[in-house]
């Protein structure tokens, strides 16, 4: 029985496909719709099919895997992808086939439905904190122009009185009013969200472990539990440090060995959110932990803020791995005085 390999490359409506067979010979290449791929699939059953990730790729994905067995490609570890100077719908798509058929396509990890949804509503509420935040950097930007100063946050109590009180001319009066409504419109969708995600947290085991870590809330808590998917794809502690991207570049020549800055590959929402939660242990919740860590990097070893607490959330990341790996709660060793 002939084996047959398909490569999908992946449009907003349409795809191109590739079809080879287990002799490397082109059978098919197609241009078709992304709601007939089911017809595609289905004709070669019982095959292979890579993809490219994509932004639109779970639903493209979960049709193939119907009928095939499906590889999500890593573009950033393709370099047979992630190289070309210009893309071509055809080259791409027989490249993913024949390098299937290789059995060279290093692959991106799929999580199941349910993980998908948790992801989907925390990186949701933070692209609402995110709009927010536009609007407040254009209520800065507009008061500066305007030679206005104020102590303090503008979006505590006070700062708000102070705002509604300006009185300014026209058309900046108006502006400012359009962003300070945005700013609460947001507001109140983050509020949702936030309840949403409240709501979801509470039914899930692992949010019990996740939370018990001063600094990790029901929001950090599902991001991390979301972006991280099965704990046990990963064997060993490091794997998921290289995957939230808080391990350093390592550069070898002969007999020399430096680490730089770390890994820009990664997945950049775990570890931002690591990155937020180590900052609220350290200097909201002062977790001795994790805290002593951080000062003995920043006082001890003259390390700058960001290179600590880059460290930090990476020694929290390890402990979150133990934790989930072994269903246990927060549980540190011993800080000495």
């Amino acid at each position: 029985m002939t084996e047959h390999y398909v490569g999908v490359d992946v449009h907003k409506t349409k795809s191109q496909v590739a079809v080879i067979d287990d002799n490397g010979e082109i059978e098919e290449e197609v241009r078709v719709k992304n709601a007939n791929l089911d017809e595609i699939a289905q004709k070669y059953a019982g095959g292979e099919a890579a993809l490219e990730a994509t932004s639109n790729y779970f639903t493209i994905y979960d049709t193939l895997d119907e009928y095939l067995d499906v590889t999500l490609a890593n573009p950033l570890k393709a370099n047979w992808l992630a190289n070309q100077k210009q893309k071509n719908d055809r080259v791409d798509a027989k490249k993913l086939a024949r390098f299937l058929r290789m059995d060279e396509v290093p692959e991106s990890y799929v999580p199941p439905e349910e993980l998908r949804k948790y992801r989907a509503l925390a990186r949701g509420r933070k692209k609402l904190t995110n709009k927010k935040n536009d609007f407040q950097n254009e209520v800065h930007a507009l008061l500066d122009q305007q030679g206005i100063t104020h102590t303090g946050s503008l979006w505590s109590d006070e700062g708000r009185e102070f705002l509604a009180e300006l009185t300014l001319e026209e058309p900046w009066q108006f502006l400012l009013d359009q962003w300070l409504e945005a700013i609460d419109e947001f507001d109140m969708k983050i509020t949702r969200s936030q309840r949403k995600i409240e709501t979801i947290a509470k039914e899930l085991e692992e949010m019990d472990i996740l939370t018990s870590v001063p600094g990790i809330a029901a929001y950090s808590g599902l991001m991390i539990y979301g972006e991280i998917g099965e704990i046990d794809r990963f064997d060993r502690a490091n794997e998921l440090v290289s995957y939230a991207g808080l391990d350093p570049v390592v550069r070898e020549s002969g007999d020399s060995r430096t680490e730089g800055s770390i890994s820009k590959q990664c997945n950049k929402y775990l570890r931002w959110i690591l990155g937020q939660a180590a900052k609220t242990a350290v200097h909201n919740c002062k977790d001795p932990y994790l805290s002593e860590f951080y000062w003995r990097l920043r006082d001890g070893k003259n390390k700058p803020a960001k290179v600590a607490l880059v460290a930090t959330a990476r020694k929290l990341l390890v402990s979150l791995y133990h934790m989930l790996t072994n269903e246990e709660v927060y549980d540190p060793p011993e800080v000495s005085a």
